[in-house]
């Protein structure tokens, strides 16, 4: 696909107006939220908000917490860049729904947790939203449904994996990124955590424990759902004393079409999306390449944008941002009944 997409340009039709929310970024609150979550979604927001102010003609409306809000100076130099502000004690999701309604389509950007994602379309309506259907974000945003539903469609996951795995972990049923994951060498000490978490009424999962190599998938998801892998990353993944996962970072599109791995995560991708209909533009999924199976599982999948997104384009030397709206965004939307 070529890096220039636009309504102006023959052969794509996209929205004349976007509107960037990222739901931390934008004032909202988490219950897991922390500093690295916020860092991650601005982080994420800019390089969106970069990448679609390079569509000719396109205006992006970006939701900021406040309009004085500092900005990268190439960002905020953009000459079709405007800032949205919530007004003062506007709940995050009337803002999102006042804002969206400032332009053609809203590409929205949350935490899984609480189910923000599919509050968030809910608040803006089917009309403007870009990106994965309620169905599908409703699925995606519980671990434990999502991991059910790809094994009875027949793709590997850590429930199929127990008798390969060396230990067991716990984490948030809607958590995000890998906040509040806790990795358990016995079976028993994980029961133990998740009952725990469960007396606080923490909605949580266990699985066994993958070892191998975490890598992530990042997917073009097209408004026909037709997928197609933007690039194939690896993760950096580290434990503390007490067993907790941190996530450090990702290293995108490291792994390239000649690693001998790569056909098998393609396959993987095309199923998990087959598995999933309603999954839409940019979607990332969580893999570990299994040392004992040397095959790839499915951890999770992420129906929104990941960090992997963040230098993507420039990695690739194209327009990831404006691919996906081009070939996600339907513009008989703006057309159908609210």
């Amino acid at each position: 696909m070529s890096s220039q997409m636009g309504g102006h340009m023959s052969g794509s039709v996209t929205p004349n107006s976007v509107l960037v929310l990222e739901y931390l970024s934008a004032g909202g609150e988490a219950a897991d939220a922390d500093g690295e979550l916020l860092s991650q979604g601005r982080a994420m927001r800019d390089a969106l908000a970069t990448d679609l102010c390079a569509v000719p003609g396109l205006a992006v409306h970006l939701a900021v917490a406040s309009p004085d809000e500092p900005l990268p100076a190439a960002l905020a130099a953009q000459p079709r860049l405007s800032r949205i502000a919530p007004h003062e004690g506007e709940d995050t999701l009337a803002f999102a729904a006042r804002a969206a309604l400032a332009a053609d389509a809203s590409w929205m950007v949350a935490p899984e947790s609480g189910g923000l994602l599919a509050r968030l379309q809910a608040a803006v309506g089917p009309r403007r939203w870009l990106g994965c259907d309620a169905l599908a974000l409703h699925v995606a945003e519980s671990k434990r449904e999502t991991l059910a539903l790809l094994a009875r469609a027949g793709v590997r996951t850590p429930l199929a994996c127990e008798g390969n795995s060396r230990g067991w972990v716990v984490k948030p049923d809607d958590g995000a990124g890998a906040v509040a994951t806790r990795r358990h060498a016995s079976r028993s000490q994980a029961l133990a955590d998740l009952a725990e978490r469960c007396a606080h009424d923490e909605p949580a999962t266990i699985e066994p424990w993958i070892e191998g190599e975490p890598l992530s998938l990042s997917l073009l998801v097209d408004a026909r759902g037709v997928a197609s892998v933007l690039a194939r990353n690896r993760q950096r993944i580290e434990f503390d004393a007490q067993g907790f996962v941190h996530f450090r970072g990702v290293d995108a599109a490291v792994i390239d079409a000649r690693d001998p791995r790569a056909p098998a995560l393609d396959i993987l991708a095309r199923a998990v999306v087959a598995a999933l209909p309603g999954l839409r533009g940019f979607v990332g999924i969580d893999v570990v390449w299994s040392r004992a199976l040397d095959a790839p599982v499915a951890i999770e999948v992420n129906p929104r944008l990941t960090s992997a997104f963040v230098g993507l384009s420039g990695r690739l030397g194209r327009n990831v941002g404006a691919e996906v709206l081009a070939a996600s965004w339907r513009p008989e939307q703006l057309r159908e009944p609210a």
